[in-house]
């Protein structure tokens, strides 16, 4: 494998219109024998071009972190075309009235500035890029796939023959996989709208023909073993369980997918096994997992070496089973060669065949597994009377893992060396020096098992002639070491950290997350995070910039249409027609980073409590109040003022202290709702029949608290993180509650609040 990075050298004199360079961004091997991405740029002036480089960067290294892309990376060969736009931007962008640009690709939005369209429908003029495409030697359309990428911060893509997406976008790096998810995939659309915010209606047609979608009951499919049966019941990669859902194809009812919410539903999420099945599939049969070997077109010599030349995934090694005359041979330990002279086979003809077999655990269809994108075979007529020439080429290693960039803690590395027709060369590994036990094939060596420590390590393989005992070596170095992800959250009411368990929060409104990755090595640190053991989702920051922080609130912020950060029903990205409750109560959240050599760091959490907002103002008490307050009607806020008196709170008035002092005592009966926010009262409290809101939070009351008798609806009194001096409850419904956060009660605690 051969790479090179995104630099070019500045050119001599300006780039006129249209000129192109085609940069290698990764080669593992001649693009007739690969499957060739590549990326075209549209809108990028000369200036622009250093912007293109870093839109590719994130895209590949988003990518890359997703399966099946992930274990098949060494499959494709990547290449950029660095295109020179007359002017910076594309078609009607962001609106039809905006102005038509002078691009070599004619890339817009609306479908090409289609007033029939949607905005999001980034369109490409598909012959211009596949002329700049074919600039890439070797490539052609039978095996490459183009991503044509706008210069533009607006959201939009787009599948087909040819996908699009824009660079610039805060989800733009999300938007290319689900575009490649049409593109390579076949997949169709999980969303239950077309234009965004309008729902979808019902599907009424027959089984639909997508690999994904179905009007099957569970039961059916099972009964019929038919679409996604096999994963019925499964964690889903994407969150949740394999199942039914109902909604896609642009439709909200009648028709169901596999999972709640997988990337061709919710950008963020990963596929999930039904896709990445299919995935898989279109991935492998682009390419041939058998590449080469000894010539099978004529009979050869029972006195030789037979050999096979497979493909090298990064996750796993191809499996590899040798036959005879339709016996399949025991104990070759998975070898990609096989001494004739050791079978002593009887004179006359026989048949040898290699079977190679992707064994990935992403493929439960035998159909997929024995077809040819995943399993196949090279069959050779042996006939002893033939006696094979001597020869064969000097000892050399003809290809490896590449050598140019450290590989992952758990990825397979791999080499292949020149191969004489009357012996076959070993292969020793060593890690650090030390010797390292490689049980089956020697060629290929799996790191994942054994359980490197963090740091850099070095790996040496080295392929020795059995008979000259000539040897040559090549090296790697291995980044161990995981990457870290760092969060910060925006200011909570209350923060609880307690020895061997997560930080806790506690919030009364929206609240922020911003995530932050660092790693020993190179490259981009891509962070994740999840919701209540939900489904890994990427860590863009905010879908109208990636700058922003993710915003968590009950039921989402609606953007253009969807729906974002959810923390109710339906998940983190929903419609915004979806019926959905509030998500208040304890949330965990989980964080993780994955670095651009695939390394997956360890998870940490943190624990956020969402409780419903105080009501709105209707008064507003700042500074200094002096002598006490009475309050009569609406709401009073008291923000960080000092009331030098003690508060009455008067039937259906509400009050709200924030960061508050109350010298005096607090007493409150029938009020609408009450609540003490990092407050301070240094007398009683006493809250009697209160009929909304009971909030005591973060809270010193130096005399007793006592609740009685108040009926809050579907929202428990919350007492939480206090310090008081006794606390006594009776007769409240529902009984008061700490979220998880207990009070400290200097003297005694009775009734429905003896635990809190």
């Amino acid at each position: 494998m051969v790479t090179a990075g995104l630099v070019a050298a500045p050119p001599a004199a300006a780039a006129e219109m249209g000129s192109a360079t085609v940069v290698p961004i990764q080669v593992t091997g001649d693009p007739a024998k690969r499957f060739n991405l590549v990326l075209l740029g549209d809108g990028y002036t000369e200036a622009d071009l250093p912007t293109f480089r870093s839109h590719v960067d994130k895209h590949l290294n988003t990518l890359w972190t997703i399966e099946p892309f992930k274990s098949y990376r060494s499959y494709f060969n990547v290449y950029a075309v660095e295109i020179v736009s007359a002017e910076s931007g594309v078609d009607c962008d962001p609106g039809l009235t905006d102005p038509r640009r002078d691009t070599v690709l004619g890339m817009g939005f609306w479908g090409g500035c289609n007033p029939n369209s949607v905005q999001r429908l980034l369109s490409v003029d598909g012959a211009a890029a596949n002329t700049y495409a074919n600039l890439a030697t070797g490539t052609n359309p039978g095996n490459r796939q183009l991503i044509a990428l706008a210069n533009s911060g607006t959201y939009g893509g787009a599948g087909g023959a040819n996908a699009t997406a824009s660079g610039g976008n805060a989800l733009s790096a999300l938007i290319s996989p689900h575009e490649l998810g049409h593109s390579l995939g076949g997949l169709q659309d999980e969303y239950d709208y077309y234009a965004r915010g309008v729902a979808g209606d019902t599907y009424t047609g027959p089984e639909p023909s997508s690999v994904h979608h179905t009007v099957l009951t569970e039961q059916q499919m099972r009964d019929t073993q038919a679409k996604w049966w096999r994963w019925l019941g499964e964690p889903s990669e994407s969150g949740g369980t394999i199942g039914r859902y109902e909604g896609g194809l642009y439709l909200q009812r009648g028709v169901w997918r596999p999972s709640q919410h997988s990337m061709m539903k919710s950008l963020g999420f990963y596929f999930d096994q039904v896709a990445r099945e299919r995935m898989t599939q279109r991935i492998a049969g682009k390419v041939s997992i058998l590449q080469g070997g000894t010539p099978a077109d004529q009979p050869v010599g029972a006195d030789r070496v037979l050999r096979v030349q497979t493909l090298h995934p990064v996750s796993h090694e191809l499996a590899v089973t040798w036959s005879v005359d339709s016996g399949t041979l025991p104990g070759t330990g998975n070898a990609r060669s096989l001494d004739l002279r050791s079978l002593r086979l009887t004179p006359g003809t026989h048949t040898v065949t290699a079977t190679v077999t992707d064994p990935t655990p992403f493929v439960r269809d035998p159909a997929v597994r024995d077809s040819a994108a995943l399993t196949q075979r090279r069959t050779w007529t042996v006939d002893t009377a033939l006696t094979t020439p001597a020869g064969g080429e000097p000892l050399a290693i003809t290809a490896s893992t590449a050598t140019d960039r450290p590989v992952g803690a758990r990825d397979v590395v791999y080499v292949e060396s020149t191969q004489p027709t009357d012996r076959v060369p070993t292969v020793s590994w060593t890690l650090d020096g030390q010797p390292v036990a490689n049980p089956g094939h020697d060629g290929d060596l799996e790191l994942a098992p054994l359980g490197l420590a963090p740091g850099t390590h070095r790996l040496t393989a080295t392929v020795t002639d059995p008979v000259t005992a000539e040897s040559v070596s090549r090296g790697w170095t291995v980044d161990a070491t995981r990457p870290e992800v760092d969060y910060q959250v925006s200011a909570p009411l209350l923060t609880t950290t307690r020895p061997g368990r997560p930080t806790e929060y506690l919030y009364n409104g929206p609240f922020t997350m911003r995530l932050t990755g660092a790693d020993d090595g190179a490259g981009q640190v891509t962070a994740e995070f999840r919701l209540d053991g939900d489904g890994w989702h990427n860590y863009y920051g905010w879908p109208t910039d990636a700058d922003e922080p993710f915003r968590f609130t009950a039921t989402g912020t609606d953007v253009d249409g969807l729906v974002y950060g959810n923390l109710g029903s339906g998940g983190l990205s929903v419609s915004p027609f979806a019926e959905r409750s509030p998500g208040y109560g304890r949330h965990t959240v989980e964080y993780r980073g994955i670095d651009a050599v695939g390394n997956i760091g360890a998870p940490g959490s943190f624990v956020a409590t969402l409780i419903p907002s105080p009501p709105a103002c209707t008064n507003v008490v700042t500074g200094r109040h002096t002598g006490p307050l009475v309050v009569s009607t609406g709401v009073t806020c008291l923000r960080g003022a000092t009331v030098t008196g003690a508060v009455v709170v008067r039937p259906g008035a509400a009050l709200v202290a924030e960061r508050a002092t109350i010298s005096g005592a607090l007493a409150a009966t029938g009020a609408g709702a009450v609540e003490l926010l990092n407050s301070s009262v240094r007398g009683a409290v006493t809250l009697t029949g209160t009929t909304g809101h009971v909030t005591s939070v973060g809270t010193r009351v130096d005399g007793p608290l006592v609740l009685s008798g108040n009926v809050t609806g579907d929202t428990a009194a919350i007492l939480a993180g206090n310090d008081v001096a006794a606390l006594h409850c009776a007769g409240n419904s529902p009984a008061p509650v700490d979220l998880g956060t207990p009070n400290t009660v200097r003297g005694a605690a009775s009734g429905q609040c003896r635990a809190l």
